[in-house]
């Protein structure tokens, strides 16, 4: 596709009314109003672009700052055409977004990343067929799995799958849709919990540590990327995010890179790309790595991008959906990032508080980012806390003493 510069305005110097035969405003568009879709629409307008939100939430928190907010549901067909009308071209800060309504917006705009790939990773068998397609080139396949959809399958599950992780094929995400189970006893049970819909079981893994890679690609196939980051997890939520050079073995994050990049050429992706890893005890010196699943959006674990690097994945999603040169992002600083819930905003016996932002800004190297949501509840992604500084040592010293303050879990992983 040509690329989409920012910048365009009317002969009058001010921007144009948009309507038929006007020349409006570049506008980038964005299906979603969450907190990935306000950092989307905040680093577009830091590049001269106007913005457009779709979210049926008044208050989303990117519609709250765009300069259009398409208040409708995703797959409304007067919103998407609106939404159309007023964009130059469209992403989705979600992957739960109908591919169907990404498909009819790219009959009329380009759509980045495309339908097909989204539908992927909407549907957890879709992608670990494409894992498992993609791994006689990556050489980093899937966990071992089964497909249950009916109670013939759950019968013939195989014993050796067993104790595994039971997930919904669909809608599952942040440790929702899922459970353990030990034995066919315990698989029978949480499947009928989940109202028998369709589902993944997944065999259960000796987990070392878990990690990920954000790549983004352009329409013309180029890719950049981000170095790999380790990530821990509480409850099934991302807690920390480590992101600097010796977060992982070097064999192992450039194993992980290359597959990273082999998922996102496989499908002729474009966009922002996160996918996940767990690491695995398996006696190797690198530790073995396992697929876990991919996210067509920046990331969560992606954040320290913000502070630590002279590009962030939301300036490349940018980049990546307008048809801007995709320039590689070098990071400048070891970071850390801690996941904000709405827990925070509560002490020890529910009730509720103001967290103690005077003490933490005043850590050296802290960055904070709120997502400007009005109400916080209890695993609600409220915001992230970034800590850069000259070295590691520095910055996991003030890491954990800004989780002690706000009282974070993970501590033992700082």
């Amino acid at each position: 596709m040509s690329p989409i510069f920012p910048g365009t305005v009317s002969s009058s110097g001010q921007p144009a009314t948009l309507g038929a035969n006007s020349t409006h405003p570049a506008t980038l568009g964005v299906m979603g109003g969450g907190q990935l879709g306000r950092m989307f629409v905040q680093a577009a307008q830091r590049l001269g672009y106007f913005t457009a939100v779709l979210d049926p939430d008044p208050q989303s928190p990117a519609g709250l700052v765009s300069h259009h907010h398409v208040q409708a549901d995703y797959a409304d067909a007067q919103g998407l055409a609106r939404l159309a009308e007023l964009s130059d071209a469209i992403t989705t800060e979600f992957e739960n977004v109908p591919a169907h309504a990404l498909q009819t917006l790219a009959t009329t705009r380009p759509v980045a990343p495309g339908a097909a790939c989204v539908a992927i990773a909407q549907n957890r068998a879709q992608e670990k067929a494409h894992f498992t397609a993609c791994a006689s080139v990556s050489g980093v396949t899937c966990a071992p799995y089964a497909i249950i959809e009916t109670a013939e399958q759950l019968h013939a599950v195989p014993a050796d799958l067993l104790p595994g992780i039971l997930k919904t094929t669909r809608m599952g995400y942040d440790g929702k849709g899922q459970a353990r189970v030990k034995n066919t006893a315990e698989l029978a049970a949480a499947w009928a919990d989940l109202k028998s819909v369709p589902c993944v079981l997944e065999k259960l893994m000796p987990l070392k540590a878990e990690c990920s890679v954000i790549v983004a690609r352009g329409w013309d196939g180029r890719m950049v990327s981000f170095a790999p980051q380790r990530n821990v997890h509480v409850d099934g939520i991302l807690a920390v995010t480590h992101a600097y050079e010796e977060n992982m073995p070097s064999r192992q994050a450039l194993r992980a890179l290359y597959a990273t990049k082999s998922i996102a050429s496989h499908i002729d992706y474009v966009g922002v790309l996160c996918v996940e890893f767990f690491i695995v005890d398996d006696g190797s010196e690198h530790g073995g790595l396992i697929v876990n699943e991919m996210a067509p959006r920046p990331h969560n674990s992606g954040h320290y991008t913000m502070d630590a690097c002279d590009a962030s994945q939301f300036d490349l999603q940018v980049h990546a959906m307008a048809g801007l040169p995709l320039p590689q992002p070098r990071q400048h600083s070891p970071a850390i990032m801690l996941n904000l819930l709405g827990d925070v905003w509560f002490d020890a016996q529910g009730r509720s508080r103001t967290p103690d932002w005077q003490a933490v800004l005043g850590l050296p190297g802290t960055h904070l980012h709120l997502y400007g949501k009005l109400d916080a509840r209890l695993g609600r992604k409220m915001g992230h806390l970034n800590i850069t500084g000259a070295d590691v040592a520095s910055v996991k010293a003030v890491a954990r003493q800004a989780a002690e303050l706000l009282g974070l879990p993970g501590l033992d992983a700082l």
